[in-house]
Protein backbone atom coordinates (compact mmCIF):
# COMPACT_ATOMS: atom_id res chain seq x y z
CA UNK A 1 0.00 0.00 0.00
CA UNK A 2 1.27 3.59 -0.65
CA UNK A 3 0.08 6.44 0.92
CA UNK A 4 0.24 8.77 -2.00
CA UNK A 5 2.51 9.08 -4.88
CA UNK A 6 5.80 10.52 -3.18
CA UNK A 7 5.71 7.62 -1.22
CA UNK A 8 5.50 5.75 -4.43
CA UNK A 9 8.43 7.59 -5.91
CA UNK A 10 10.90 7.45 -2.59
CA UNK A 11 9.94 3.49 -3.01
CA UNK A 12 11.20 3.93 -6.70
CA UNK A 13 13.77 5.68 -5.70
CA UNK A 14 15.30 3.72 -2.76
CA UNK A 15 14.54 0.34 -5.22
CA UNK A 16 17.16 2.00 -7.99
CA UNK A 17 14.31 2.28 -10.12
CA UNK A 18 13.67 5.86 -10.79
CA UNK A 19 15.49 8.59 -12.21
CA UNK A 20 15.45 12.75 -11.94
CA UNK A 21 15.45 14.97 -14.44
CA UNK A 22 16.23 18.68 -12.96
CA UNK A 23 16.85 19.88 -16.59
CA UNK A 24 13.67 21.62 -18.52
CA UNK A 25 11.98 18.90 -21.00
CA UNK A 26 8.87 20.41 -22.76
CA UNK A 27 6.12 18.46 -22.30
CA UNK A 28 5.59 19.19 -26.01
CA UNK A 29 6.89 15.92 -27.53
CA UNK A 30 10.56 15.72 -25.73
CA UNK A 31 9.25 14.19 -22.53
CA UNK A 32 7.77 11.28 -25.04
CA UNK A 33 10.69 11.08 -27.24
CA UNK A 34 13.01 10.63 -23.97
CA UNK A 35 10.29 8.52 -22.70
CA UNK A 36 9.90 6.11 -25.57
CA UNK A 37 14.13 5.63 -25.80
CA UNK A 38 14.31 4.61 -21.83
CA UNK A 39 10.96 2.78 -22.48
CA UNK A 40 12.09 0.25 -24.65
CA UNK A 41 15.48 -0.43 -23.34
CA UNK A 42 13.95 -1.63 -20.25
CA UNK A 43 14.82 1.95 -18.32
CA UNK A 44 13.68 3.12 -15.42
CA UNK A 45 10.39 5.32 -13.92
CA UNK A 46 11.35 9.16 -14.83
CA UNK A 47 10.63 11.87 -12.31
CA UNK A 48 10.99 15.36 -14.65
CA UNK A 49 10.98 18.49 -12.39
CA UNK A 50 11.27 20.78 -14.25
CA UNK A 51 8.14 20.96 -16.65
CA UNK A 52 7.45 24.66 -17.14
CA UNK A 53 4.75 24.41 -14.72
CA UNK A 54 4.39 24.13 -11.02
CA UNK A 55 3.73 20.57 -11.52
CA UNK A 56 6.44 17.75 -11.70
CA UNK A 57 5.81 14.73 -13.76
CA UNK A 58 6.36 10.62 -12.88
CA UNK A 59 6.26 8.63 -16.06
CA UNK A 60 7.33 4.54 -17.10
CA UNK A 61 6.27 4.38 -13.63
CA UNK A 62 4.93 0.68 -14.24
CA UNK A 63 7.02 0.30 -16.98
CA UNK A 64 8.84 -3.27 -16.05
CA UNK A 65 7.24 -6.62 -14.39
CA UNK A 66 9.83 -5.41 -11.43
CA UNK A 67 7.93 -2.09 -11.23
CA UNK A 68 4.73 -3.38 -12.47
CA UNK A 69 4.85 -6.11 -9.09
CA UNK A 70 6.09 -2.74 -6.91
CA UNK A 71 3.38 -0.98 -7.78
CA UNK A 72 0.95 -3.88 -6.54
CA UNK A 73 2.80 -4.81 -3.65
CA UNK A 74 3.89 -8.21 -4.63
CA UNK A 75 7.03 -10.04 -5.78
CA UNK A 76 5.76 -11.78 -8.52
CA UNK A 77 2.51 -10.62 -10.89
CA UNK A 78 1.31 -14.43 -10.55
CA UNK A 79 1.51 -13.35 -6.70
CA UNK A 80 -2.14 -11.81 -6.86
CA UNK A 81 -3.55 -14.57 -8.87
CA UNK A 82 -2.45 -17.22 -6.45
CA UNK A 83 -4.58 -14.73 -3.89
CA UNK A 84 -7.62 -14.80 -5.48
CA UNK A 85 -7.64 -19.03 -6.00
CA UNK A 86 -7.01 -19.37 -2.24
CA UNK A 87 -9.40 -16.88 -1.24
CA UNK A 88 -11.99 -18.64 -3.98
CA UNK A 89 -11.37 -22.10 -2.00
CA UNK A 90 -12.08 -20.72 1.17
CA UNK A 91 -15.37 -19.11 0.97
CA UNK A 92 -16.47 -22.12 -1.97
CA UNK A 93 -15.17 -25.01 0.14
CA UNK A 94 -17.73 -27.24 2.22
CA UNK A 95 -18.15 -26.07 5.73
CA UNK A 96 -19.88 -29.12 7.39
CA UNK A 97 -19.40 -28.06 10.88
CA UNK A 98 -19.73 -25.32 13.43
CA UNK A 99 -16.01 -25.00 13.81
CA UNK A 100 -15.53 -24.72 9.79
CA UNK A 101 -18.03 -21.86 9.89
CA UNK A 102 -16.46 -19.97 12.92
CA UNK A 103 -12.66 -20.73 10.68
CA UNK A 104 -14.55 -18.32 8.08
CA UNK A 105 -14.81 -14.95 10.42
CA UNK A 106 -11.25 -13.69 9.78
CA UNK A 107 -11.65 -13.98 6.45
CA UNK A 108 -15.05 -12.32 6.23
CA UNK A 109 -13.66 -9.63 8.57
CA UNK A 110 -10.39 -9.01 5.94
CA UNK A 111 -13.28 -9.17 3.33
CA UNK A 112 -15.05 -6.36 5.07
CA UNK A 113 -11.69 -4.40 5.13
CA UNK A 114 -11.26 -4.03 1.89
CA UNK A 115 -14.87 -2.21 0.91
CA UNK A 116 -14.16 1.74 0.07
CA UNK A 117 -15.60 3.70 2.69
CA UNK A 118 -16.84 7.28 2.42
CA UNK A 119 -15.01 9.95 5.14
CA UNK A 120 -16.37 12.65 5.71
CA UNK A 121 -14.48 15.90 5.55
CA UNK A 122 -11.99 17.14 2.50
CA UNK A 123 -9.34 15.12 1.54
CA UNK A 124 -5.32 15.55 0.90
CA UNK A 125 -6.63 15.75 -3.12
CA UNK A 126 -8.52 19.02 -1.76
CA UNK A 127 -5.34 20.98 -0.14
CA UNK A 128 -6.15 23.30 -2.74
CA UNK A 129 -8.45 24.51 -4.85
CA UNK A 130 -7.96 26.50 -7.84
CA UNK A 131 -9.95 29.65 -7.90
CA UNK A 132 -10.19 29.47 -11.68
CA UNK A 133 -10.29 25.66 -12.90
CA UNK A 134 -7.75 25.44 -15.42
CA UNK A 135 -6.30 21.85 -17.08
CA UNK A 136 -3.45 23.60 -19.02
CA UNK A 137 -1.87 24.52 -15.57
CA UNK A 138 -0.58 21.34 -15.57
CA UNK A 139 2.53 19.45 -17.80
CA UNK A 140 -0.07 17.52 -20.04
CA UNK A 141 1.68 15.89 -22.82
CA UNK A 142 1.29 16.37 -26.50
CA UNK A 143 2.41 12.69 -27.14
CA UNK A 144 3.39 12.43 -30.73
CA UNK A 145 3.48 14.60 -33.60
CA UNK A 146 0.50 14.25 -35.66
CA UNK A 147 -1.66 14.23 -32.34
CA UNK A 148 -4.68 16.33 -32.63
CA UNK A 149 -3.37 18.22 -29.20
CA UNK A 150 -2.34 17.26 -25.80
CA UNK A 151 -3.80 14.63 -24.16
CA UNK A 152 -4.23 13.29 -20.58
CA UNK A 153 -3.25 9.77 -20.43
CA UNK A 154 -3.74 8.62 -16.73
CA UNK A 155 -7.06 9.96 -16.21
CA UNK A 156 -8.62 7.54 -13.96
CA UNK A 157 -12.77 8.15 -14.82
CA UNK A 158 -15.31 7.80 -12.13
CA UNK A 159 -19.04 7.71 -13.39
CA UNK A 160 -22.47 6.18 -11.58
CA UNK A 161 -25.42 4.50 -13.10
CA UNK A 162 -28.06 6.87 -12.99
CA UNK A 163 -30.32 3.83 -12.42
CA UNK A 164 -28.46 1.99 -9.76
CA UNK A 165 -26.28 3.77 -8.49
CA UNK A 166 -22.90 1.67 -9.08
CA UNK A 167 -19.71 3.07 -9.38
CA UNK A 168 -17.42 2.44 -12.85
CA UNK A 169 -13.97 3.54 -12.57
CA UNK A 170 -12.13 3.39 -15.95
CA UNK A 171 -8.89 4.65 -17.93
CA UNK A 172 -9.66 6.84 -21.23
CA UNK A 173 -7.88 9.40 -22.50
CA UNK A 174 -9.03 12.96 -22.75
CA UNK A 175 -7.76 15.50 -25.09
CA UNK A 176 -7.42 18.85 -23.79
CA UNK A 177 -9.38 21.45 -25.96
CA UNK A 178 -9.42 25.00 -23.44
CA UNK A 179 -8.80 25.18 -20.15
CA UNK A 180 -11.90 23.87 -18.99
CA UNK A 181 -13.10 21.43 -21.55
CA UNK A 182 -11.58 18.13 -22.84
CA UNK A 183 -13.13 15.47 -25.02
CA UNK A 184 -14.01 11.92 -23.01
CA UNK A 185 -12.68 9.01 -25.39
CA UNK A 186 -14.86 6.17 -24.02
CA UNK A 187 -15.91 4.17 -26.34
CA UNK A 188 -19.20 1.78 -27.02
CA UNK A 189 -18.58 -1.41 -25.14
CA UNK A 190 -17.27 0.34 -22.21
CA UNK A 191 -19.03 0.88 -18.58
CA UNK A 192 -19.16 4.58 -18.70
CA UNK A 193 -20.28 4.83 -21.85
CA UNK A 194 -23.42 2.55 -20.87
CA UNK A 195 -23.58 4.77 -18.13
CA UNK A 196 -23.38 8.34 -20.48
CA UNK A 197 -26.40 6.54 -22.80
CA UNK A 198 -28.79 6.23 -20.19
CA UNK A 199 -28.23 9.91 -18.67
CA UNK A 200 -28.93 10.48 -22.26
CA UNK A 201 -32.81 8.63 -22.24
CA UNK A 202 -33.28 10.52 -18.96
CA UNK A 203 -32.10 14.25 -20.26
CA UNK A 204 -29.76 15.02 -17.44
CA UNK A 205 -26.51 15.98 -17.37
CA UNK A 206 -24.07 13.69 -16.14
CA UNK A 207 -21.47 14.29 -13.52
CA UNK A 208 -17.79 12.64 -13.75
CA UNK A 209 -14.97 12.77 -11.77
CA UNK A 210 -10.97 12.70 -12.63
CA UNK A 211 -8.50 11.59 -10.58
CA UNK A 212 -4.69 11.64 -10.95
CA UNK A 213 -2.40 9.64 -9.09
CA UNK A 214 -2.07 8.39 -5.15
CA UNK A 215 -1.48 4.27 -4.85
CA UNK A 216 -0.50 3.23 -8.47
CA UNK A 217 -2.92 0.46 -7.61
CA UNK A 218 -5.70 2.72 -8.39
CA UNK A 219 -4.30 3.32 -11.99
CA UNK A 220 -4.18 -0.04 -12.60
CA UNK A 221 -7.59 -1.32 -11.33
CA UNK A 222 -9.35 1.03 -13.71
CA UNK A 223 -7.77 -0.68 -16.69
CA UNK A 224 -8.81 -3.88 -15.53
CA UNK A 225 -11.72 -6.30 -16.84
CA UNK A 226 -13.84 -6.64 -14.08
CA UNK A 227 -17.49 -8.20 -14.31
CA UNK A 228 -20.50 -5.06 -14.51
CA UNK A 229 -21.15 -3.69 -11.15
CA UNK A 230 -18.14 -4.82 -9.32
CA UNK A 231 -16.33 -2.19 -8.27
CA UNK A 232 -12.74 -1.15 -9.02
CA UNK A 233 -11.88 -0.21 -5.49
CA UNK A 234 -12.82 -3.30 -3.91
CA UNK A 235 -10.36 -4.80 -6.12
CA UNK A 236 -7.99 -1.97 -5.08
CA UNK A 237 -8.39 -2.65 -1.48
CA UNK A 238 -7.90 -6.45 -2.11
CA UNK A 239 -4.39 -5.54 -3.67
CA UNK A 240 -3.45 -2.67 -0.76
CA UNK A 241 -4.65 -5.14 2.11
CA UNK A 242 -6.70 -1.67 2.86
CA UNK A 243 -9.87 0.03 2.35
CA UNK A 244 -9.72 2.98 -0.14
CA UNK A 245 -11.13 6.16 1.62
CA UNK A 246 -13.41 8.03 -0.51
CA UNK A 247 -14.17 11.84 -0.14
CA UNK A 248 -16.98 13.78 -1.35
CA UNK A 249 -16.36 16.12 -4.54
CA UNK A 250 -17.26 19.81 -4.40
CA UNK A 251 -19.37 20.29 -7.55
CA UNK A 252 -20.81 16.90 -7.76
CA UNK A 253 -23.49 16.65 -5.54
CA UNK A 254 -27.21 15.09 -5.48
CA UNK A 255 -28.63 18.51 -5.17
CA UNK A 256 -27.27 19.89 -8.33
CA UNK A 257 -26.81 16.50 -10.48
CA UNK A 258 -29.20 14.06 -8.75
CA UNK A 259 -26.05 11.88 -7.39
CA UNK A 260 -23.28 12.58 -5.34
CA UNK A 261 -19.48 11.25 -6.77
CA UNK A 262 -16.69 10.19 -5.06
CA UNK A 263 -12.65 10.11 -5.08
CA UNK A 264 -9.83 8.79 -3.34
CA UNK A 265 -9.32 10.96 -0.69
CA UNK A 266 -5.34 10.26 -1.60
CA UNK A 267 -4.65 11.49 -4.96
CA UNK A 268 -2.89 14.02 -6.19
CA UNK A 269 -5.42 15.66 -8.36
CA UNK A 270 -8.97 15.68 -8.87
CA UNK A 271 -10.95 17.13 -11.71
CA UNK A 272 -14.82 17.75 -11.48
CA UNK A 273 -16.94 18.26 -14.06
CA UNK A 274 -20.17 17.25 -16.18
CA UNK A 275 -20.93 16.05 -19.84
CA UNK A 276 -24.37 17.33 -21.46
CA UNK A 277 -25.42 14.41 -23.42
CA UNK A 278 -27.93 17.35 -25.78
CA UNK A 279 -24.51 18.87 -26.45
CA UNK A 280 -23.16 18.13 -29.95
CA UNK A 281 -20.11 15.67 -29.49
CA UNK A 282 -16.71 17.66 -30.58
CA UNK A 283 -14.22 15.62 -32.77
CA UNK A 284 -11.20 14.39 -30.94
CA UNK A 285 -7.25 13.15 -32.11
CA UNK A 286 -5.85 11.84 -34.00
CA UNK A 287 -3.63 10.14 -31.55
CA UNK A 288 -0.74 8.00 -31.76
CA UNK A 289 -1.88 4.38 -30.07
CA UNK A 290 -0.58 1.48 -28.54
CA UNK A 291 -0.68 -0.49 -31.86
CA UNK A 292 1.83 1.89 -33.44
CA UNK A 293 -0.43 3.72 -35.54
CA UNK A 294 -2.53 6.67 -34.95
CA UNK A 295 -6.18 6.57 -34.42
CA UNK A 296 -8.32 9.00 -36.47
CA UNK A 297 -9.98 11.65 -35.40
CA UNK A 298 -13.57 11.17 -34.64
CA UNK A 299 -16.30 12.68 -32.25
CA UNK A 300 -16.62 12.01 -28.22
CA UNK A 301 -18.59 13.66 -25.59
CA UNK A 302 -17.16 17.47 -24.22
CA UNK A 303 -16.17 17.45 -20.45
CA UNK A 304 -16.72 20.73 -18.70
CA UNK A 305 -14.62 21.57 -15.89
CA UNK A 306 -16.29 23.15 -12.78
CA UNK A 307 -13.51 22.40 -10.17
CA UNK A 308 -9.85 21.38 -10.15
CA UNK A 309 -7.99 20.47 -6.93
CA UNK A 310 -5.31 19.02 -5.94
CA UNK A 311 -2.81 18.17 -3.34
CA UNK A 312 0.32 21.41 -2.20
CA UNK A 313 2.80 18.73 -3.41
CA UNK A 314 0.85 17.27 -6.68
CA UNK A 315 2.96 15.20 -8.73
CA UNK A 316 1.50 14.83 -12.64
CA UNK A 317 1.23 11.31 -13.88
CA UNK A 318 1.37 10.66 -17.28
CA UNK A 319 2.08 7.38 -19.78
CA UNK A 320 2.58 7.48 -23.06
CA UNK A 321 1.61 4.40 -25.65
CA UNK A 322 2.74 3.67 -29.61
CA UNK A 323 5.02 0.66 -30.60
CA UNK A 324 5.35 -1.53 -28.32
CA UNK A 325 6.52 -2.05 -26.04
CA UNK A 326 5.65 0.59 -23.81
CA UNK A 327 4.58 1.20 -19.78
CA UNK A 328 1.09 0.11 -21.06
CA UNK A 329 2.37 -3.45 -21.81
CA UNK A 330 3.01 -4.37 -18.27
CA UNK A 331 -0.46 -2.97 -17.27
CA UNK A 332 -1.68 -5.63 -19.76
CA UNK A 333 0.77 -8.28 -18.69
CA UNK A 334 -0.34 -8.03 -14.84
CA UNK A 335 -4.46 -8.72 -16.21
CA UNK A 336 -3.27 -10.91 -18.21
CA UNK A 337 -1.67 -13.06 -14.63
CA UNK A 338 -3.99 -11.63 -12.38
CA UNK A 339 -7.05 -12.55 -13.92
CA UNK A 340 -5.91 -16.04 -14.97
CA UNK A 341 -7.28 -17.92 -12.13
CA UNK A 342 -10.53 -16.58 -11.90
CA UNK A 343 -11.27 -17.16 -16.22
CA UNK A 344 -9.89 -21.05 -14.59
CA UNK A 345 -12.48 -20.39 -11.82
CA UNK A 346 -15.50 -19.32 -13.55
CA UNK A 347 -15.27 -19.76 -17.28
CA UNK A 348 -12.63 -22.24 -18.78
CA UNK A 349 -11.88 -24.74 -16.03
CA UNK A 350 -9.29 -26.62 -18.31
CA UNK A 351 -7.45 -23.65 -18.88
CA UNK A 352 -3.55 -24.40 -17.68
CA UNK A 353 -2.03 -21.29 -18.29
CA UNK A 354 -2.66 -17.77 -21.18
CA UNK A 355 -0.24 -15.42 -22.69
CA UNK A 356 -0.90 -12.13 -24.04
CA UNK A 357 2.37 -11.66 -26.23
CA UNK A 358 3.37 -7.99 -25.91
CA UNK A 359 3.99 -7.99 -29.84
CA UNK A 360 -0.16 -8.91 -30.06
CA UNK A 361 -0.74 -5.47 -28.33
CA UNK A 362 -3.02 -6.90 -25.90
CA UNK A 363 -5.82 -8.72 -26.49
CA UNK A 364 -5.15 -9.04 -30.65
CA UNK A 365 -3.09 -11.99 -29.76
CA UNK A 366 -3.90 -14.38 -26.88
CA UNK A 367 -2.06 -18.30 -26.78
CA UNK A 368 -3.84 -20.79 -24.72
CA UNK A 369 -2.66 -24.06 -23.06
CA UNK A 370 -5.33 -26.21 -21.65
CA UNK A 371 -5.67 -29.65 -20.20
CA UNK A 372 -7.57 -31.71 -23.43
CA UNK A 373 -9.52 -34.13 -22.40
CA UNK A 374 -11.72 -34.44 -25.03
CA UNK A 375 -12.51 -33.74 -29.02
CA UNK A 376 -13.25 -30.22 -30.05
CA UNK A 377 -12.61 -28.87 -26.36
CA UNK A 378 -10.06 -26.31 -28.47
CA UNK A 379 -13.04 -25.09 -30.36
CA UNK A 380 -14.94 -25.09 -26.95
CA UNK A 381 -12.38 -23.09 -25.55
CA UNK A 382 -12.54 -20.48 -28.16
CA UNK A 383 -16.12 -19.67 -28.16
CA UNK A 384 -15.73 -19.90 -24.45
CA UNK A 385 -13.33 -17.40 -24.09
CA UNK A 386 -14.76 -14.78 -27.48
CA UNK A 387 -17.54 -14.52 -24.95
CA UNK A 388 -16.00 -13.58 -21.65
CA UNK A 389 -15.80 -9.98 -20.92
CA UNK A 390 -13.29 -8.01 -23.08
CA UNK A 391 -11.82 -11.33 -24.38
CA UNK A 392 -14.79 -11.01 -27.07
CA UNK A 393 -11.90 -7.98 -28.67
CA UNK A 394 -9.36 -10.88 -29.40
CA UNK A 395 -8.94 -11.26 -32.60
CA UNK A 396 -6.17 -14.28 -33.27
CA UNK A 397 -6.49 -17.03 -30.75
CA UNK A 398 -3.69 -20.09 -30.64
CA UNK A 399 -4.53 -23.10 -28.50
CA UNK A 400 -2.31 -26.01 -27.34
CA UNK A 401 -2.33 -28.62 -24.99
CA UNK A 402 1.20 -30.61 -23.57
CA UNK A 403 4.17 -30.07 -22.53
CA UNK A 404 4.91 -26.75 -24.15
CA UNK A 405 6.18 -23.49 -22.46
CA UNK A 406 3.55 -20.99 -24.44
CA UNK A 407 5.70 -18.06 -22.92
CA UNK A 408 8.47 -18.99 -25.56
CA UNK A 409 7.52 -18.11 -29.38
CA UNK A 410 9.37 -21.00 -30.58
CA UNK A 411 8.17 -23.57 -28.84
CA UNK A 412 4.73 -22.61 -29.49
CA UNK A 413 5.50 -22.06 -33.37
CA UNK A 414 6.64 -25.77 -33.24
CA UNK A 415 3.91 -27.32 -31.31
CA UNK A 416 1.70 -26.06 -33.44
CA UNK A 417 3.80 -27.12 -36.68
CA UNK A 418 3.61 -30.76 -35.37
CA UNK A 419 -0.08 -30.72 -34.88
CA UNK A 420 -1.93 -28.05 -36.95
CA UNK A 421 -3.35 -28.55 -40.42
CA UNK A 422 -4.74 -25.77 -42.04
CA UNK A 423 -7.50 -27.49 -43.94
CA UNK A 424 -9.13 -28.92 -40.39
CA UNK A 425 -7.77 -26.63 -37.52
CA UNK A 426 -8.84 -22.96 -38.11
CA UNK A 427 -11.85 -21.04 -37.42
CA UNK A 428 -13.15 -18.04 -38.42
CA UNK A 429 -15.83 -16.10 -37.06
CA UNK A 430 -17.07 -12.25 -36.98
CA UNK A 431 -17.45 -10.14 -33.58
CA UNK A 432 -17.19 -7.17 -31.79
CA UNK A 433 -13.43 -5.80 -31.83
CA UNK A 434 -11.78 -2.76 -30.16
CA UNK A 435 -12.40 0.85 -31.63
CA UNK A 436 -8.42 1.17 -31.74
CA UNK A 437 -8.19 -1.64 -34.21
CA UNK A 438 -7.11 0.07 -37.30
CA UNK A 439 -7.64 -3.00 -39.57
CA UNK A 440 -11.19 -4.06 -39.70
CA UNK A 441 -13.10 -2.36 -42.85
CA UNK A 442 -15.85 -1.43 -40.29
CA UNK A 443 -15.67 0.60 -36.64
CA UNK A 444 -15.51 -2.08 -33.98
CA UNK A 445 -16.93 -4.93 -35.96
CA UNK A 446 -14.38 -7.68 -37.47
CA UNK A 447 -12.79 -11.16 -38.39
CA UNK A 448 -11.21 -13.34 -36.19
CA UNK A 449 -9.18 -16.47 -36.64
CA UNK A 450 -8.66 -19.47 -33.97
CA UNK A 451 -6.20 -22.08 -34.33
CA UNK A 452 -5.99 -25.72 -32.51
CA UNK A 453 -2.71 -26.30 -31.98
CA UNK A 454 -3.61 -29.13 -29.52
CA UNK A 455 -3.04 -32.62 -30.47
CA UNK A 456 -5.82 -34.45 -32.22
CA UNK A 457 -7.61 -37.33 -31.09
CA UNK A 458 -8.82 -40.09 -33.36
CA UNK A 459 -12.22 -38.40 -33.84
CA UNK A 460 -10.36 -35.07 -35.32
CA UNK A 461 -8.64 -36.96 -37.49
CA UNK A 462 -9.14 -36.85 -41.11
CA UNK A 463 -8.40 -38.58 -44.48
CA UNK A 464 -6.87 -35.18 -44.89
CA UNK A 465 -5.15 -34.92 -41.35
CA UNK A 466 -3.04 -37.73 -42.45
CA UNK A 467 -1.73 -35.96 -45.11
CA UNK A 468 0.74 -35.01 -42.58
CA UNK A 469 2.02 -37.69 -42.16
CA UNK A 470 5.39 -38.02 -44.31
CA UNK A 471 5.69 -41.28 -44.70
CA UNK A 472 1.74 -41.66 -46.22
CA UNK A 473 2.97 -39.37 -48.87
CA UNK A 474 3.61 -40.93 -52.08
CA UNK A 475 7.44 -40.44 -53.57
CA UNK A 476 6.27 -38.03 -55.95
CA UNK A 477 5.18 -35.57 -53.72
CA UNK A 478 8.55 -35.82 -51.97
CA UNK A 479 11.33 -33.14 -52.94
CA UNK A 480 14.76 -32.36 -50.92
CA UNK A 481 15.76 -29.51 -49.03
CA UNK A 482 18.43 -28.84 -51.18
CA UNK A 483 16.48 -29.15 -54.45
CA UNK A 484 13.90 -26.66 -53.20
CA UNK A 485 16.73 -24.48 -52.35
CA UNK A 486 18.55 -24.86 -55.57
CA UNK A 487 15.51 -23.81 -57.41
CA UNK A 488 13.96 -21.05 -55.16
CA UNK A 489 17.23 -19.27 -54.72
CA UNK A 490 15.38 -16.44 -52.55
CA UNK A 491 14.55 -18.93 -49.65
CA UNK A 492 17.00 -18.85 -47.28
CA UNK A 493 16.38 -21.93 -44.96
CA UNK A 494 13.52 -24.26 -44.49
CA UNK A 495 12.08 -25.95 -41.27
Amino acid sequence: MYRNTKHWIKTLEDAGELVRIQEYVNPQLEISEITDRISKHDGPALLFENTGTAFPLLINSMGSEKRMAMALGVDKLDDIGKQIEQLFHQLAGPKESVLDKLKMLPTLKSIGSWMPKIISGRGECQQVVMASPDITKFPVLKCWPEDGGPFLTLPIIHTKDPLTGIRNVGLYRMQVFSPDMTAMHWHRHKVSARHFNEFKKMGKRMPVAVALGGDPAYTYCATAPLPDGVDEYMLAGFIRKKRVEMVQCLTLTKEVYGQDVQVPADADIIIEGYIDPAEDFILEGPFGDHTGYYSLADFYPRFHITCITHRKDAVYPATIVGIPPQEDAWLGKATERIFLMPIKMTTVPEIIDMNLPVEGVFHNLVIVKIKKDYPGQAIKVMHSLWGAGQMMFTKMMVVVDGDVNIHNPMEVAEYVSRNFNATTDIIFTQGPVDVLDHSCSVMAFGGKIGIDGTRKMPEEESQLTKVNDRESLPDSWMISKSEILKQFPEIKDIN
